[in-house]
């Protein structure tokens, strides 16, 4: 158990030291209603404005100012939303903080305009609520980090090994056992059972009556 516990350290610190770090950046954008629009329709809408954040038309319009295209622009933004709130979340992820925070004002200036086009007819716009600043610290775990979660799995394993190897064990064993129960050795030094006795009536001597002759027969 020691042993993959400090396995695990080395794999997870290696891992964090090795892998470049990521950042990320949020912008927030709003569903605000008009007049005639009740409060609870533009939190249905922000609902669906989120879903439609990283659609094939949102991204681009994302696309020039993001300065990446629009495949590699997928995978660095994702939408998030809560089903109290009329805001969405729209977060950046880069190796550089800049470019993390360029991704997530793209993507939500982007979405802002595409559904301001039909505000008269949803009665709801997106405003930007607030813009994403390039991040000081990375967002992926740092080495220090991914060594504790190594070393808890490693040590998780080792303890889950450990918990199946007198199984095993014991299987083999018995295997052992049951082979040299049935091996023709072992049959050989059983001992061999006594042959049954049989019994025979003595015959009568000659010149005894014959009354006496069949005493000793049903003797």
């Amino acid at each position: 158990m020691p042993a993959c516990a400090l396995l695990g350290l080395a794999a997870g610190g290696a891992y964090g030291v090795l892998k470049a770090p990521e950042y990320a950046a949020t912008s927030y954008v709003v569903a605000v209603p008009d007049d005639t629009t009740e409060p609870a329709t533009a939190l249905g809408f922000a609902q669906a404005y989120a879903r439609i954040a990283t659609s094939s038309s949102t991204l681009a319009y994302a696309q020039p100012r993001a300065g990446i295209s629009a495949a590699k622009l997928r995978t660095q933004v994702r939408a998030e939303t809560s089903p109290e709130s009329p805001m969405i979340a729209i977060t950046g992820t880069s190796k550089s903080p800049a470019e993390a925070a360029d991704v997530a004002n793209a993507v939500a200036d982007a979405l802002s305009l595409s559904s301001n086009q039909a505000a008269k007819n949803t009665g709801v716009q997106l405003l930007l609520f607030n813009q994403a600043v390039a991040p000081s610290e990375p967002a992926s775990p740092s080495a220090a980090i991914s060594g504790a979660v190594g070393l808890c799995a490693g040590g998780l394993l080792g303890g889950l090994w450990l918990l199946a190897r007198p199984g095993r064990a014991r299987r083999g064993e018995e295997s052992t056992a049951r082979a040299a129960a049935g091996s023709p050795v072992a049959s050989a030094v059983e001992p061999a059972a006594p042959a049954p006795v049989e019994e025979y009536a003595s015959l009568p001597a000659q010149g005894e009556p014959t009354s006496a002759k069949e005493k000793e027969s049903v003797r």
